[in-house]
């Protein structure tokens, strides 16, 4: 009997509370996440052992056939008749049976779980069950001991419970630690249903490739994965999977944090999806290039990356792989910096949708002179790829209460010459702490986005366009100097629109570095005339 998400989560949080004393919530992520990956590994190799005892009428035999793979490098190539090898001295009863050592018997545990599994190591391996501070044991060995009782309740196998189901719980607890982790917690975590709205707006057909250059924890890809199947898949033996005939999702994405990376790597696996999953800094070091060493080009991207992330300027300056052609981002905000290489990983068909600063499409625009993000802006514009920009409501993020905005690249534009601009700030249910969206507030956007505006002349509007949406061509974006807040078109309630203190401190930001890149001007111009910075002469 397959268990129910209320099941899970409960249990979960259970087990984060069994460790609650010794630890913040923020540190729960680091202790219980590994173990529950490792539950689930032995719980479903004992499910694989079974059917393969059932298929050779004896376990010993099973066995056999899984050792000699293991031997002869079979499993490690993902050939073989399990998933992942798991050793006895990590397989979930002998971890029940230990008395005594539990942290240093963890953390030898999940080492060698690593080394019989090339693709686990830098994912399930970074725990030190056994650290210590100041002397101390972080976690002793009675909290794990309670730890593992809590997680031996339930089995993870493969009967036990469907994967989106362990990977939604599994999610949760990422929820829970990001509401306890405040300020860091966008880092990793975006929420659920803005995910699942981002999934609904790329809608993934079988066989694409997706991109996430800052995946976080993994979930937008996961996202489209689960997109994919609930329009494509079907119920087989109790799991919703694709049909032979449609090829699955190839799922790419880079990460600068390593606890983060694992947690993402952990995450697909959870899900039962195949996810190419690495380490380093997109910015800098972009991991997916090809032979000659010039970018891949993906279908879909889909991402949030860090708003308003200050990168100096050489990093733009000195780009070996010319992303930046539209222009380079001021150094107080990455926005249009990341949009650009996001572009350059778009095919020449590709489609994208960003989570950004609500200021990523505003900011620049009615300023006299040049400013950097509204000119990339207007580059984009010209190109013709902004498709659509959804403007979220407020405080649905974990590290700020702003709205922030969808912004959606389209390299093939379904209407070209035009813009959707949705203004989403009032589909909101009240959560604490968080606001969230409802089911309903998903389809209403999505159904927005699909049906270009219109939503049938039964909403009140005698031409069936949602009260929601305006549709303006990419003259008129000039005319108001590329200002793409829908809120500037679409109005709610009348309500006049209020600089958020986060957009403040970006715009002061912006124009103190406008002001000392005019004085560098002024000097060299002085000093050309033999005049000091007073305008006298030297």
């Amino acid at each position: 009997m397959h268990l129910d998400i209320s099941t899970l989560e409960t249990w979960l949080w259970n087990a984060a509370c069994a460790i609650r004393g010794p630890l913040d919530a923020p540190k729960f992520k680091d202790y219980i996440l590994p173990l529950i990956f490792l539950k689930r590994l032995s719980d479903v190799f004992e499910d694989e052992l079974a059917r393969l005892a059932e298929e050779y009428g004896n376990r010993d035999v099973a066995m056999r056939i899984v050792e000699d793979e293991r031997d002869r490098g079979i499993i490690a190539s993902s050939r073989g008749s399990v998933r992942f090898y798991i050793p006895e001295n990590a397989r979930w009863p002998s971890i029940r049976q230990q008395a005594s050592g539990l942290g240093q018997y963890l953390t030898d545990a999940v080492r060698a779980v690593a080394r019989e599994n090339p693709r686990l190591q830098g994912v399930i391996d970074l725990a030190d069950f056994n650290a210590t501070t100041a002397g101390q044991r972080i976690v002793p060995d009675e909290y794990l001991a309670r730890l593992v009782e809590v997680l031996s309740r339930h089995r993870l196998g493969l009967f036990d419970v469907e994967p989106d189901i362990l990977g939604r719980a599994y999610e949760y607890l990422l929820r829970k630690f990001a509401e306890g982790q405040g300020q860091s917690a966008g880092e990793f975590y975006t929420p659920r249903e803005v995910a699942v709205l981002m999934a609904r707006i790329l809608e993934p057909d079988p066989g694409m490739t997706v991109y996430d250059p800052c995946c976080g924890s993994g979930g937008l890809l996961i996202k489209c994965h689960l997109r994919l199947l609930e329009t494509r898949g079907e119920q087989q033996n109790g799991h919703r999977r694709l049909p032979a005939e449609y090829a699955p999702l190839h799922l790419h994405g880079q990460e600068i944090n390593p606890s983060t990376f694992a947690i993402a790597r952990m995450n697909a696996v959870i899900h039962d999806m195949e996810a190419d999953i690495r380490l380093g800094d997109t910015m800098r070091n972009p991991a997916f290039r090809d032979a000659a060493g010039r970018l891949t080009r993906f279908d879909l991207v889909t991402a949030n990356p860090m708003w308003n992330q200050g990168f100096p300027l050489e990093v733009y300056e000195n780009d070996p792989y010319e992303r930046f052609g539209f222009g380079i981002p001021p150094s107080s905000s990455a926005d249009w910096g990341w949009l650009q290489h996001m572009l350059a990983s778009l095919n020449e068909t590709g489609r994208m949708a960003v989570v950004l600063d609500t200021g990523a499409v505003s900011r620049g625009s009615g300023n006299q002179g040049s400013n950097r993000e509204r000119d990339i802006r207007k580059a984009f514009v010209e190109h013709d790829l902004i498709e659509a920009v959804l403007l979220l409501p407020e405080n649905l993020f974990y590290n700020t209460t702003a709205p922030g905005i969808i912004l959606v690249i389209n390299r093939r534009k379904r209407h070209p010459g035009e813009i959707l601009l949705i203004n989403a700030s009032k589909l909101f249910a009240k959560g604490r702490p968080k606001n969230y969206l409802a089911d309903e507030h998903i389809e209403t956007i999505a159904g927005i986005y699909r049906e270009w505006g219109y939503v049938g002349a039964n909403n009140g509007s005698p031409d069936g366009r949602s009260p929601y949406a305006a549709v303006i061509t990419n003259d008129e974006a000039a005319r108001n100097d590329y200002n793409l807040s829908p809120s500037r078109y679409v109005a709610t309630n009348g309500q006049e629109e209020v600089l958020p203190l986060e957009e403040a401190v970006v715009l002061l930001r912006e124009a103190e570095e406008e002001r000392a890149a005019a004085d560098r001007e002024l000097n060299a111009v002085l000093r050309t005339l033999g005049l000091d910075t007073e305008g006298n002469e030297s």
